[in-house]
């Protein structure tokens, strides 16, 4: 069953790293028609912005590039380096730039009453009231094995411990981090996905996402 065209639908996804949350995230937005949105791209592209960019004041310069950003644009970009990742859950860290970045999500899902964003906060923080929630796992040697497999085509000296390193020390930061830290809500669907293929990730989100539907709206 998909969802009528013009029924409102806001879906959230949350989940450490390489968990398979912008995977499923992308292919349920294809299925039901939604816009789609990734947290984790878009502290990337902060990331990107301040390594290259020696502004004074990062806050305020930030802010002003939030105000109109291309996201075609930014998926375009390589932003899934080592340096860029663990520069990522630094700035995560700061509340000044997860409430610019906050801001840019909330005004996304206001606009878009058919969306799917995901991320590390999107249920807690970004859109509590999303109709359907989702929270992605995945066991460190398959995230790893995952997201080695994705970096290596552009980083060939990559080693498979240093990705293992990477992914466990990334999700113990944004585990603990005093703001906005990544918790799993009570309503959240748990979605395992080491050992799940891409169809039956699918197969499961849709089944629930349906039953969510026709609760609301009926048939």
């Amino acid at each position: 069953m998909r969802s009528k065209k013009n029924n409102k639908l806001v879906i959230s996804c949350d989940g450490g790293a390489a968990s398979g949350k912008t995977t499923g995230a992308k292919l349920i937005s294809k299925k039901y028609r939604l816009k789609f949105l990734s947290s984790g791209i878009l502290y990337r592209y902060a990331a990107y912005l301040l390594i290259n960019n020696k502004s004074k004041n990062k806050f305020l310069y930030l802010k002003k590039k939030f105000k109109n950003i291309n996201l075609k644009k930014i998926e375009k970009l390589k932003l899934h380096d080592q340096k860029i990742s663990m520069y990522t859950s630094e700035i995560a860290k700061i509340k000044k730039i997860r409430d610019i970045l906050k801001s840019f999500q909330i005004s996304f899902a206001h606009n878009n009453n058919r969306c799917i964003i995901e991320g590390r906060d999107i249920s807690t923080k970004i859109i509590p009231n999303a109709d359907v929630k989702f929270f992605f796992t995945c066991d460190l040697a398959n995230a790893s094995k995952r997201r080695f497999k994705e970096l290596k085509k552009n980083n060939p000296n990559i080693t498979l411990s240093e990705v293992k390193k990477s992914i466990k020390m990334r999700n113990i930061k944004d585990k603990k981090r005093k703001h906005s830290p990544l918790l799993k809500v009570r309503d959240a669907l748990e979605i395992q996905t080491g050992k799940m293929s891409i169809k039956e990730m699918v197969i499961k989100m849709s089944k629930h996402i349906d039953i969510k539907v026709k609760r609301k709206y009926g048939n």
